[in-house]
């Protein structure tokens, strides 16, 4: 039975940044979702571990600086069990004890994902590496629609809970565009056994055409509504209007649907996670901010 709405819990992922420019940018990112005081705050791996020494140095120096829970991404692409854990404990002796675990993307070129000859060859081997080490607090990844390399959603499910079951502690869905889709994943999860550790991930839309183009590789479906709604925003300028309306209708329903925890992926464009916080009464908090 749905709850009555309250104030959700919230947290932020954000890119490591790749020049000085977007240094400025994450720096900014920080100033203005900080105050919000969310749970924690996650920064990504580029596909095959491209920016594995970027998201290192950017963790470390958040960490440092923002007064934040910081999380890192660690995956197993391209990497020896020996060199993923050597930088697990470099975050654990930096303080960051919280890791986001996921397989991770190929390197662009690759037909698909193929482990290193002497690395983790699933992310369920790198969470129970963690695992054992006591040293984390491990989240994962969801999918509330079937990932592209799955044969079905119900493999999907499956393959949560033994991960979960491995030692993970949390997942983080994927994005979507309606309430429904969550909580149907939500009822097939909680069929197979897995409690109330799933968040919703949610993305403001910055780029419509961008986000579609995304959704299509990770297996989002695009309502037709929406991209008619999107068409039609960007011929009168309204997409932004249109982007903070749509996403905090969705989170809206979430939480009237018993939700109380939302993940942004924030793209490190903070304004439209900033606003739509801000519609579900998540204000900033006084002392906290400019933090960073």
């Amino acid at each position: 039975m749905p709850v009555s709405p309250s104030v959700p819990a919230v947290s932020f992922e954000f890119f490591p940044p790749q020049n000085l420019e977007a240094s400025f940018r994450l720096w900014d990112t920080v100033q203005v979702l900080a105050p919000l005081a969310p749970r924690f705050v996650s920064v990504t791996y580029g596909a095959g571990g491209t920016t594995r020494d970027l998201t290192r140095d950017a963790v470390a120096t958040l960490h440092k600086t923002s007064g934040l829970n910081v999380a890192a991404h660690l995956t197993c692409v391209e990497a020896t069990r020996t060199e993923t854990l050597a930088i697990a404990d470099e975050f654990a002796a930096a303080g960051v004890t919280d890791i986001v675990a996921l397989r991770g993307d190929p390197p662009k070129g690759a037909n698909g994902f193929q482990p290193h000859t002497d690395g983790f060859a699933s992310s369920i081997e790198l969470i129970e590496a963690l695992a054992e080490t006591g040293k984390f607090n491990i989240r994962v990844g969801a999918y509330p629609e079937k990932h592209p390399e799955s044969p079905s959603s119900a493999a999907d499910v499956d393959w949560l809970k033994r991960k979960l079951d491995a030692g993970a502690d949390e997942a983080l869905t994927q994005f979507f565009f309606e309430a429904d889709t969550f909580f149907r994943f939500r009822d097939a999860c909680a069929k197979a056994g897995i409690d109330d550790r799933v968040v919703p991930g949610i993305l403001p839309i910055e780029n419509f055409k961008g986000v579609a183009k995304f959704a299509q590789r990770c297996g989002t479906s695009v309502p037709a509504w929406v991209t008619q709604a999107f068409e039609k925003a960007e011929r009168i300028d309204q997409q932004d209007l249109l982007a903070t309306a749509l996403c905090s209708e969705l989170c809206s329903e979430l939480i009237e649907g018993g939700v109380d925890k939302l993940h942004f992926y924030t793209l490190n464009r903070p304004e439209l996670t900033r606003d739509v916080c801000h519609v579900l009464g998540i204000t900033p908090q006084v002392g906290l901010q400019n933090v960073a």
